[in-house]
């Protein structure tokens, strides 16, 4: 299927639905008094430009076979993933209103036997790579034309389960498994390169044998054109994507202070936010 034109409107939609997954962030971690701003805000042009270009999905059918398969490895930016999958009628809008309420499906992190569209559950990290690697391989095996792809935490590199799945992955030569890494630099405690370095990191994931590229994880533009590319153009190894992100992405006090990778807004300091957030280009 012909992927249409990055026009000034697609691109202004893009945009707009990167900006959906952070107020609707807020006023779902009001709803729990506690939540991932920083993470989910990160990542918002990347969860936008997936859902709303790249991934092969089927608007009310969660459990497509033919579809492309999606894996939330920072399971703690699922706060951000929720409300588009009540824009694909995956999910009832109204399940979000009561987001991480008593008996309400949708908990802090994802779990795939309780909400639709979620391919594998999330929380302890390191894990959903390995699985992608499974799911791609399965898609070989019953010759299915699917890809697969990962959303990683860059704190997340420092878990070994990973680069086990990054070495098999090279080879097997999985080629329809794409791995992101949301590269904002910091995790719960601090800076992720003060607390075990990376870098380099392109070099690392080239060593283990994939192709890599990096992008601007906020400049819609580039990251659409780079994953179209990834997805029409051959591929002879598995391939990540490093997106260079600002955690807090939207909130200038959130971009400034890592603190905010876990937290709650005061209703001042929410209109605040809110007020930001609507004014953003």
């Amino acid at each position: 299927m012909a992927q249409p034109s990055l026009t000034k409107e697609r691109i202004a939609l893009l945009k707009d639905r990167a900006k959906f997954v952070r107020t609707e962030t807020v006023r779902l971690v009001d709803i729990a008094k506690t939540g991932h701003y920083a993470s989910a805000f990160s990542c918002a042009e990347i969860l936008a430009v997936l859902y709303y270009d790249i991934l092969t999905l089927r608007r009310g059918e969660p459990d497509w076979p033919g579809r492309d398969r999606f894996l939330l490895g920072k399971g703690h930016a699922a706060v951000g993933q929720y409300p588009l999958l009540t824009e694909w009628g995956f999910l009832d809008k109204g399940v979000l209103d009561a987001y991480t309420r008593l008996g309400n499906p949708l908990g802090d992190h994802p779990d795939m036997t309780k909400v639709p569209g979620v391919d594998f559950s999330s929380g302890s990290l390191g894990h959903n790579l390995s699985v992608g690697l499974g799911m791609a391989m399965g898609a070989r095996y019953a010759q299915e034309s699917f890809d697969v792809y990962v959303l990683l935490g860059d704190g997340e590199q420092a878990e070994g389960q990973v680069w086990e799945a990054a070495m098999a992955a090279s080879h097997h030569r999985v080629t329809n498994l794409i791995a992101i890494v949301d590269r904002n630099q910091y995790s719960l405690d601090g800076r992720t390169d003060d607390i075990n370095a990376l870098e380099p990191l392109r070099s690392k994931w080239a060593a283990f044998g994939w192709s890599v590229h990096e992008v601007d994880g906020h400049d819609v533009i580039a990251l659409t054109e780079l994953l179209r590319s990834i997805k029409t153009g051959e591929r002879t190894k598995p391939t990540v994507v490093i997106a260079h992100t600002v955690k807090g992405k939207g909130v200038s006090f959130m971009e400034s202070e890592f603190g905010w990778h876990l937290g709650w807004l005061d209703e001042e300091d929410e209109a605040d936010v809110y007020e930001e957030l609507e004014g953003a280009k």
